[in-house]
Order: C-alpha cells, then structure tokens, then sequence
C-alpha cells in the first residue's frame, strides 16, 4: 500500500481536470455576459489565483527536490539493506550446511549400511556389554557353583564307602534359592532370557543319574563275577564276591529310598515308573545283549523274524526267575520294598526294550502288510506267554502304593495298537487278505462241488448239521472266517475287535451270501425265462438250450443244492461261533458300551444292540446274518420243490392229456396183475425218483424229509386235482379208477424206492391222493354203504366209521367225499 501511496503521490497534476474544474466554477459563478460584466473582482480573483498557482508550483519544486532526496536516500538504504540480507543468506546456508554436518555425525550407524557407528553408539555399546558381562559373570559363577556341587555329590557316591548325598542336598538348596531370587526379580525386556533355574533343575536330574550311574556300574562289577547277564549259579559264586554283589544292591537300593525323601515330588514319581534301582542295572546288560543281535548289522536283525527278539525277551525272563525269585526276592524282603515281586519288576524293566525295539521297526513295516501282520501276531503271543508265565502289574513299581487302584498290564502290543494310524494299517491289510483269500476260495474249480462226507471237519457242528456235506467254498469260507477270528480274538480291548468283525470278518460272510443270492438269483432267472415263457420248447438246439440244460433235471436241483448246503453250513457254523464265549462276551461289551453300541448300529448286517447297560444282550452276534442266510435256505428250498415239481408236472402233461395208449404192466407189489399202466407215466416217475435219489444223497435226511413233503404234497395235490375233481365233465369208470389206485400206488412205492424209508413216512404226502383213489376204485357192497353213508342220512360220527372200515383213515370232510365220488359214472347221487 505504501508504494501506491508514493506512485500517486509523485503523478504531475492533471491540466485537463484543472481547467475542467476552473470552467466549472466559471460556468456556476458567471452564468451570462452580465454577471461577467458586473463583477468587479474578477481580475483580483485571477490574479489570486494565479499567486495560489505560483505558490503551489514553488511548493511542488520544492516537494520534488526533498521527494529526490529521499527516493536517493532511500535507494542507498535499500541497496545497503539488499547487500547485508545476502549475507545473512549466505550466513544461512553455511549454518544449515554445518548442522546437517554435526546431525549426521549424531545420527545412528544403523541407518546406512557403510557408515560406521558413532561414538556416542560406541560407548553406549560398551556400557550395555559391560552390564552384561557383569550379568553373564553372576550366571557363569551360579552354574559354576551348581558344577562343582554336581561334581562334588557324584565324587561323594563313588568315594564313600556308605550312600551319603549331603553334597547332593547342598546342590539342591543352592538351586532352590537360586530359583526363589529369580522369582523376585522382575525381567526385563532387553535382557535376554538365559533359562537358568531350568538348567540348574537339569543339573539336579543330571547329578541324580550320575550318582545312580556310580553305584550301577559297581553293582555291574560285582555281577560280571556272577556271570550275569548269563544264567546264575549263586550258590557256586565265591563269598566275597556274593558280598559284594550284596553290599552294591543294598546300596543303589538305600540311594532310591533317600530319593524317595529328598527329592521333588514329581520327580519321585518318574523315578518309581523307572522301577528299582539295582534291577534296572542289571537290565542294562540285557539290553546291551539285545542291542548287539537285533539292532546292528548281524544276521538276527530281520525285520521279517521279529518272533527271534520276542523269544529272546521271554527267554531272558525266564531264564533268571529262579535267580529273581530266591536271591533277589531275599534281598529285598529286608527292605522297605519287601512287597515288589523281583521277577515281575525285572520282566517290567525288560519290556522297554522290546517297545523301543517296535517303535523303530513299525514305520518301516506298514508298506509291507504281511510283516506288519506276522509282527503284531508275535507281540499278541509274547503278551499271552508273559500273561500265562504269571506276568502282571501288581507287586511292581508300576502298580500304585496304595493298593486301591489295580491296574493289569495292557501288553506290549499296545504299543502298535494303540495307535491308530499303525491299528488301521494293519486293519486294512487283513481286510484285503482275507478279500483276496476270499476271491480265490470262489473262483477255484472245485469250489461249488459238493466234498466228500468224512466228518472230521463237522466234529464241532451240532447233530443237525454233522450229516450235512457242504460244498468246498461253505468249508474253505467257514474256516477262513475261523481264521480270521483267530487273528483277532487275543485283541486285547473290545473296540480293537469291534473293529475287526466289523472290517474284515462281516464282509466276508456278507460276500459270501451275495454270492448265494446271485446263483439264485441266476437260476430264477434262467429257469422263468426258460421254463415259464416258453415251457417245453428248450433244449432245442439254440443258445435257450443251454439255459435248459443249467436248470433242468437232476443238475439243475443240484446247482440248488449246493446254494442250500452252502447256506446252510455257514448259517450252523455262525449258530455256534455266536455261542463261543469269546463272541457272547464281545456282544455283551457293544451292548454295554456307547460306542461300541453307535457303530454296531449303523451295521445292517449287525443285530440291534440292546440300549439298556443293566439288561443282558438279547441274541447272539451273528442273530442277523443266520436270519440273512435262513432266508437263503428257505429260497433254495422253495426252488428245488418249484423245479423237481414243475420238471414232474410237465412231464405229466401227455399222460394226463391221454397222448399214450401204449400200455405196460405195472410195477410193484401193490398193484395188481391184471391192470396195465400207460407207458407215458414211466417218464414223469422216472424223473421223480432220480431227484428223490439225488436229494437222499446230497442232503441230510430231515432235509430231504422236508423236501419230500413238500415236493409230493404239490404233485399229490396236482394229480388229485387233474384226474380227480376237475378232470372235466368225463366220469371215471371203474376200471379207470381202479388204474388210477395203481398209479398212486406207484407214485408211493417209486418214492418208497429211491429214498429207502419205510411205507409209511413215503406215503403221508400222497394220502390224499390215495385215499381219493380208493374211493373211486371200490365197488360192490363196499361201493353201496359208502355211497350210502356219504349222500344218505348218517351221522358224522357214523359216515366216519364207515370211512374208517372201507378206506382207512379219511382226511377229506364229507363234502369233498361226496364230490369225489361224484367223479364215479355209476354214481347216480
């Protein structure tokens, strides 16, 4: 704004807007001639105007000259001003050019890579190194101290001639207030952490061990001169060394007992599932033996033979009980471990090493499922020996002291089993095993023929099975599920079992039943395509020939005999194996546990396990798949009547359609000379009795009983209905009727033929056929009362006795007599 000021200030005056405003004045002053006129004062105003003029001109040269003198002063000033400004500036930059200097110089060598530290960083880094050499020196100094504490304790055992531990106690008080001074300390953040009351505890542990380790190697001396680890003949050792061994086991025994006061209490704890002092000494010579034949180069390390270590464990074991249960059951019987049992507590301290033996081995077994197999099946027998040598965990170490609480020992196998990823490799390898023994039994060429009957096999089975001869699949697959049960029955817990009936055993009975149900299935199949579309019209030369030939006659019921035997040997075999104690014990646990219980019910082929915990198990294991089978059984039954009858009936059709008139004398003793029997019914008994003959040599005989029944009622009932009660409207004579007595007659005495029973038992099914014949063949008198007593006004009670004296025993109600002698021509009622 001031230089405005000043540019205004110095402009020269403006002559235009003087004279402007001067015309103006002039105008409103003087605005005609006459005012001009009549002012007298005009020149005297010109005239001081023109003196204002002047003045105001002097005045503006003078104001000109001082405005020259000032701008020139103020020129100077500026200039002087401009070069003192330029000074400071360049003052300035040597100032800020100085203290970027001296900031670099402060600035930390971390922040570039090729500049180096600062002095100060300097000696704040040896001031911190120094503080924590100071702290190192006091840590170094501690674990010093706690060093020659150790080295002391260890010294004190191995010089003295009684246990003394005072160094050792000192150790452990020095570590103590070491560890309660760390705990009032707070930490701090840059120092770091050095763990030292941990090391300081591991230097305890270490003292202990070494202190034991003192002892252990002299009780190893004085054993050497017991020829340990061989067998022991302590009563030929000399006495001085028998002392010794003595005194050396006393000793590692008196260390323990002081452990057992002194020491914390979880490390007690760990030092009693250790076990005893001196045994485990003298196990160290074991394990040494062991190392050098089943963990080097020799040629008794074979992953393939681990029954060679096992037996060698067992051995060992066995081998010093008598040592264990004399002498050393002596020593300790005047210690306060008088209550352990010196060999179980040996044999205990044995294990380990077989264990770590099975840790190493197994992972490089479960890519080979057979060794896996042979491995776990020698550890389930070394379980079983040591079990049945007397091997337990009461009266060891590993047992608690109170008593209360007995625990059993769970074998060495559960060192495989009990974890899952090596127990479901195993699994599965029994599983495709057994699949693959399976597929092999099926597929063989004898595998659906029907074996010889030498009974050695059916010893177990129950009476009603042992005429039973299965086919050699039933019996190759019954003894393979044997075999799988007694791969799985030393499995020591239930959920492990559960595991295997349900993986490996089940499928294959599963299988096996499929199996069955598709030759059945097939045979229905072939013999509704064949035999019921077009009945008759097989065996004609075509591919539906050979259809034919699969289900009709003699060996097509004997495809059907084997599915029934085969289902029926296996459906006996379950019966009893869901008897045996092991399975009804397996039962009752899946019954009884939770688990156990959700997995057997999402099992079909399973039973339903009962929920209730308090309530027995209802049923055996195998309750479901002997139904499954049953059905089975049944099925094939029922195809055996439908085809031995169906094969019967159609071979009736010409006779009864009357095609033949070709006659023959009859056959058998109860029929008489003088009547003739159409040779179109030799066909249909022929075939009758070469079934009946097959089934009474294939099958047991109530089997073939039930059969026979059933097969003679259907052609009983058929002939009853074809030449009796709906043979049309042709009227039997009497000579037709007494034929048709002949033929029944012949029906039961072919029957009576081929499966050699007595008359009676063959003659039950065809009664009604018989006796319906007998009525129409009567005649005579007898013809007269029966037709009498039938349609007249008897009584039931005397139309029975009348029955009973003509034709036997009657089983037909009085309306269906009446209708069946209605059939006669002479009968006029």
């Amino acid at each position: 704004m001031t230089s405005v000021q000043i540019r205004t200030l110095r402009q020269p005056p403006n002559v235009d807007e003087s004279n402007a405003r001067a015309l103006a004045y002039l105008n409103e002053t003087y605005k005609s001639l006459d005012d001009l006129e009549g002012e007298t004062d005009l020149e005297a105003l010109v005239e001081q105007a023109r003196q204002k003029m002047e003045n105001l001109d002097a005045k503006l040269a003078h104001s000109q000259s001082n405005v020259d003198a000032v701008i020139v002063r103020t020129r100077e000033k500026a200039t002087e001003h401009l070069h003192t400004a330029q000074e400071l500036s360049l003052l300035r930059h040597s100032l800020a050019d100085e203290l970027s200097f001296l900031s670099g110089e402060l600035v930390s060598s971390l922040s570039g890579p090729e500049e180096g530290p600062t002095l100060l960083e300097d000696l704040e880094a040896l001031h911190r190194s120094l503080k924590e050499l100071e702290s190192v020196k006091g840590y170094v100094q501690v674990i010093e101290h706690a060093l020659k504490l150790s080295e002391a304790a260890v010294q004190q055992v191995r010089t003295s001639s009684t246990v003394t531990v005072t160094a050792y106690e000192d150790l452990q008080a020095f570590v103590a207030s070491v560890s309660t001074a760390c705990g009032k300390v707070e930490s701090v953040a840059s120092q770091p952490d050095l763990h030292i009351v941990a090391f300081l505890e591991g230097v305890v542990e270490w003292t202990w061990r070494d202190m034991k380790g003192v002892l252990s190697s002299t009780l190893l001396e004085a054993a050497e001169k017991l020829k340990w680890p061989m067998k022991v003949d302590y009563a030929s050792v000399a006495p001085e060394d028998r002392k010794a061994f003595e005194n050396a086991f006393y000793n590692l025994l008196k260390l323990q007992t002081i452990g057992e006061k002194i020491r914390d209490t979880s490390k007690r704890i760990a030092s009693a599932k250790e076990g005893l002092y001196p045994l485990q000494a003298l196990v160290q010579a074991v394990a040494l033996r062991f190392k050098f034949h089943f963990e080097g180069t020799r040629q008794t390390n074979r992953l393939d033979k681990p029954e060679w270590y096992f037996t060698h464990i067992v051995n060992e074991s066995h081998e010093h009980r008598p040592f264990m249960e004399s002498i050393v059951q002596a020593l300790l019987s005047s210690t306060e471990y008088r209550t352990v049992n010196a060999w179980r507590e040996f044999t205990l301290l044995l294990l380990p090493i077989v264990e770590h033996k099975l840790r190493r081995t197994i992972p490089a077994l479960l890519s080979h499922p057979p060794i896996l197999a042979h491995t776990i099946y020698q550890a389930l027998a070394f379980d079983t020996t040591l079990r049945d040598e007397g091997f337990d965990l009461p009266g060891t170490t590993a047992s608690p002291a109170n008593g209360k609480d007995t625990r059993h020992w769970e074998g060495i196998s559960e060192v495989i089993l009990g974890k899952t990823e090596w127990f479901e490799a195993w699994v599965e390898g029994e599983r495709k095993f057994a699949m693959d023994q399976y597929f092999e039994i099926i597929s063989s060429s004898d595998a659906w023929l029907i074996g010889d009957d030498d009974g050695e096999e059916e010893s177990d089975m129950r009476p009603a099975f042992r005429e039973l001869r299965p086919t050699n699949s039933a019996r190759r697959v019954k003894a393979l599920v044997e075999q799988v049960t007694d791969r799985y029955s030393p499995l020591p817990h239930h959920a492990h079992r559960t595991r295997f009936l349900i993986v490996v055993q089940l499928p294959l009975l599963e299988s096996y039943h499929a199996r069955i149900a598709s030759s059945l299935d097939a045979f229905e199949t072939l013999s509704s395509t064949f035999m019921r579309a077009v009945p008759g019209a097989l065996g004609t030369g075509d591919g539906r020939g050979d259809g034919r030939k699969l289900t009709a006659g003699v060996e097509g019921v004997q495809r059907l005999c084997k599915a029934l035997v085969s289902a029926k040997y296996v459906a006996g075999a379950m019966e009893i194996w869901g008897e045996d104690l092991f399975f009804l014990e397996l039962w009752a646990e899946i019954n009884r546990r939770a688990n156990l219980r959700s997995k057997a019910e999402s099992i079909p082929s399973l039973p339903t396990p009962n929920g209730a915990e308090d309530e027995p198990p209802e049923g055996t294991i195998f309750e479901e798949l002997i139904r499954h089978y049953h059905s089975l059984v049944g099925r094939a039954e029922e195809l055996i009547v439908s085809s031995v009858s169906g094969e019967v009936e159609s071979g009736l059709k010409p006779h009864l359609q009357g095609g033949s008139t070709q006659v023959t004398p009859a056959v058998g003793s109860a029929v008489p000379d003088d009547i003739a029997l159409a040779q179109s019914l030799l066909g249909p008994l022929a075939l009758l009795s070469s079934h009946l003959s097959f089934l009474r040599g294939t099958l047991p005989r109530a089997t073939v009983t039930s059969l026979y029944r059933r097969i003679a009622g259907r052609l009983s009932t058929h002939l009853l209905q074809r030449q009796v009660l709906y043979r049309g409207r042709a009227r039997s004579t009497l000579q037709e009727a007494q034929m048709l007595v002949a033929e029944a007659e012949l029906w039961v005495e072919t029957c009576r033929v081929a499966l050699k029973e007595e008359r009676g038992r063959v003659e039950a099914p065809w009664r009604p056929f018989l006796q319906a014949a007998r009525l129409l063949a009567t005649e005579g008198e007898v013809w007269t009362k029966v037709v009498d007593a039938t349609f007249g006004m008897a009584s039931d009670g005397e139309w029975e006795e009348v029955m009973l004296d003509t034709v036997g025993l009657c089983e037909f109600p009085r309306e269906e007599v009446q209708g069946i002698l209605r059939r006669r021509a002479d009968c006029e009622r």
